[in-house]
């Protein structure tokens, strides 16, 4: 499968594949990613009717073989490098958004990170400040 995609797409084809990762998307998971989409500034005059289209793609990669290295390398190669941190921290939001993180989502999170080349000390803060932003009141 051939597909090109802009910068944005590829934040949101990186939260769509996120969600995803654990073979289903939960409603907090999408909430979270509309909400992304609708207040973020890199989001800036994004078309919220492309998501459908990239998600696509995604599920369409994910029926590969070889789907998910496909698809981190479209979004590497859509990715200016200064997004790479970006879409991260926009992945490991929407793995914490549910309030739980299964492990194909930290096994996506893991790739990410690595071919996206987000170097330890950047990612644990990522990390931490998506855990911080979705944290729950106790029972």
């Amino acid at each position: 499968m051939s597909a090109q995609l802009s910068a944005q797409d590829a934040l949101v084809a990186t939260m769509i594949a996120t969600s995803a990762a654990d073979g289903q998307l939960s409603d907090a998971e999408l909430d979270s990613i509309r909400r992304m989409i609708a207040v973020l500034p890199v989001f800036d005059g994004y078309d919220p009717k492309q998501v459908g289209s990239v998600a696509q793609t995604v599920f369409d990669l994910f029926e590969e073989e070889d789907g998910l290295d496909a698809l981190v390398g479209l979004v590497k190669d859509a990715l200016p490098g200064t997004l790479n941190e970006t879409a991260y921290a926009l992945a490991c939001d929407v793995s914490a958004a549910d309030g739980t993180v299964q492990m194909e989502e930290l096994r996506l999170l893991e790739i990410l990170r690595h071919d996206l080349e987000v170097d330890r000390l950047t990612s644990s803060a990522i990390e931490r400040g998506a855990r911080a932003r979705h944290a729950r009141l106790p029972a």
